[in-house]
């Protein structure tokens, strides 16, 4: 027997790949299937199913290509209606993989159709657990995302969850490891751990949401404060996991088309498509093609571009690293951003060398900030992190404008001031800057250094630190 994790981190999910005797199976892929069909080529084995645990919102899964590649059957958990062949499985319906056998849980809550898959050993002893959005680790799935869907209140959902988590899953040994679909950094939960598995048992015992004393008025309660708005891709997602898609094949053959500075302008000028720039921060900032956004590469890249451009249709025009073009194209389809038009043949420096007009961003270092901070109206600061995180510990008087909600903030901004950004560290400053740039707002500067830095020169007044229930 063999289960592996197979853990992105810039999506924060946790695919998973199970062999016994000959034949696999694999649960809530990435829409990049290469890696799993490599890993049943090396052992020889055949891939039997793919366990989807429900329809997926922040990723689009690839179980559609990969049951084509092997002839695969697609299993969900009751209530699922796909617009494909798959299998719509009963509560307590098993599945025989090699010597394990999987059984199907129901598990609605989070989404109506969500299930875990409780897997026995080829003694027939549970050992696994495969969670999906149903629990993490220290949190559980937020069931506010298939109200609509479900035509129920953000309450009931939320009592759905408590009812499956202690009729299934309580119930269960402690010795069971759990595996889910999210760790740390995934809006599909509020407060997720950095760990990726642990023991039922540990979790009965630290997850706030599971604990056997909790009741279901205050679990309820539990879950449902602290929620923000979700990204506005996810509904996207969610229909292209159930209607389907594009093969990824021809998405990153799409994407991909080298182009000179000559037609990646033409096609800039005759499209819509929004110019996104994935290199570094602070290389972006010494020179960009007007109007072109930072989402760096190098980060939470897919999560951002889906949570600030929304429209998965929208098409896009790229500028990457040498060599990173297929990269970035896969890391947008993961997300359903399938119209990617091409990329610059040469990068920025084809730009400048075709004497292309280009813009700057100046930046400055703490030391700069703590004499602005001095001297000016604090007001004039944004702290663009996360509302958790300014509400956790800030520099006091800034103004909190979150990355997350840059399309509220035009109200923020006077057109005859200069303003100042900082983050955490740098990423998610220059994205903002860029996009109030490219929205006519000249007058705003980045800083180069993150929130920790800046409290570490002690010449900013600090809030007093408050811990928060929730990372959204």
């Amino acid at each position: 027997m063999q289960i592996e994790q197979i853990y992105t981190g810039c999506l924060a999910q946790g695919a998973y790949y199970i062999e016994s005797d000959g034949e696999a199976v694999v649960i809530d892929p990435l829409r990049d299937i290469d890696n799993y069909l490599g890993k049943a080529k090396r052992t020889n084995s055949s891939i039997k199913y793919v366990f989807e645990t429900h329809f997926h919102a922040d990723f689009v899964s690839g179980h559609m290509d990969l049951a084509k590649a092997t002839g695969a059957s697609i299993v969900y958990g009751p209530t699922a209606q796909p617009a494909f062949d798959a299998i719509v499985a009963k509560d307590g319906e098993k599945f025989k993989v090699g010597k394990l056998v999987f059984e199907l849980l129901h598990t609605p809550g989070h989404t109506m159709e969500s299930c875990c898959y409780l897997m026995y050993n080829e003694t027939g002893k549970p050992v696994a657990l495969f969670s999906g959005d149903t629990i993490f680790i220290g949190d559980v799935g937020r069931p506010d995302l298939a109200q609509k869907a479900a035509n129920l209140s953000l309450e009931e959902l939320a009592g759905l969850l408590f009812d499956s988590i202690h009729t299934k899953i309580l119930p269960l040994s402690d010795d069971i490891i759990v595996y889910p679909a999210h760790g740390a950094g995934s809006a599909c939960g509020k407060k997720l751990s950095t760990e990726t598995t642990d023991t039922l048992g540990h979790q009965k015992a630290s997850n706030y949401a599971m604990k056997a004393s909790l009741s279901r008025e205050d679990f309820i309660k539990e879950v449902t404060h602290g929620l923000v708005a979700p990204p506005g891709y996810f509904p996207f997602n969610v229909q292209m996991n159930k209607f389907g898609y594009e093969s990824i094949d021809i998405v990153i053959e799409r994407g991909s088309k080298a182009l000179s500075a000559n037609a990646f302008e033409a096609a800039a000028d005759e499209t819509e498509a929004v110019i996104i720039d994935t290199r570094k921060a602070e290389v972006f900032g010494n020179g960009f093609i007007p109007n072109s956004i930072n989402i760096g590469i190098d980060g939470s890249f897919a999560v951002w571009v889906g949570a600030l451009i929304k429209n998965v249709s929208q098409p896009i025009l790229l500028i990457t690293e040498e060599g990173r073009e297929i990269e970035v194209v896969t890391r947008l389809a993961r997300v359903g951003f399938d119209h990617a038009m091409g990329y610059l043949k040469g990068g920025f420096e084809a730009w400048k060398q075709a004497r292309k007009p280009f813009d700057t961003i100046e930046s400055i270092d703490a030391t700069e900030l703590a004499t602005i901070y001095a001297d000016q109206d604090p007001q004039l600061i944004l702290d663009v992190r996360k509302k958790s995180e300014f509400d956790t510990e800030h520099i006091m008087g800034v103004t909190n404008s979150p990355l997350d909600f840059i399309d509220m903030t035009d109200q923020i901004f006077d057109p005859t001031k200069t303003y100042y950004v900082h983050c955490a560290g740098g990423y998610r400053s220059m994205i903002y800057t860029s996009i109030m740039r490219s929205r006519g707002y000249q007058n705003i500067l980045n800083c180069s250094v993150g929130y920790n830095q800046l409290k570490a020169t002690g010449k900013f007044k600090i809030s007093e630190f408050a811990q928060q229930n929730t990372q959204l």
